[in-house]
């Protein structure tokens, strides 16, 4: 059950040196067939060797619109003392602005609202780029 590789090959390395590998046997390795290099493909990106797609973002529109769809929704329903987090978050910068060549200072609730907010917007539509992709290239 050892598995043999490849004959022997000689490897040059810095300074000129040249090492002689032996063929490698184990027998922990079955003898299956060689395992095929993905980034060895004929004709996988014109003959360049890439770790990833071209088109690595995939980005789509349906993702945004969605996404945003679906944060606005929730973000909207009235339940931090009768008020939404959007509404909060909207009146928060309209406050800010009222005394505009000042920044909002640390201890302002503009912060809370606009990471809370921010970071459920980011959040969903990443959740949303993973589902709809997902769906589209059959994961699930």
């Amino acid at each position: 059950m050892a598995a043999t590789f490849a004959t022997p090959s000689t490897v040059i390395g810095l300074g000129g040196s040249s090492i002689t590998t032996k063929p490698f046997s184990s027998s922990f390795l079955k003898p299956t067939l060689s395992a095929k290099n993905p980034l060895r493909l004929a004709g996988a990106s014109g003959g360049r060797v890439t770790c990833f797609e071209r088109n690595w973002l995939r980005r789509d529109l349906n993702v945004v619109g969605f996404g945003l769809i679906g944060w606005l929704a929730p973000s909207s329903i009235p339940a931090i003392n009768g008020k939404s987090l959007t509404g909060l978050f909207f009146d928060s910068i309209g406050t800010e602005l009222a005394h505009f060549p000042t920044p909002p200072a640390l201890t302002s609730q503009f912060w809370l609202w606009l990471v809370t907010w921010h970071l459920g917007l980011f959040l969903c539509l990443t959740f949303g780029q993973i589902g709809f992709k997902g769906r589209t290239d059959n994961y699930f």
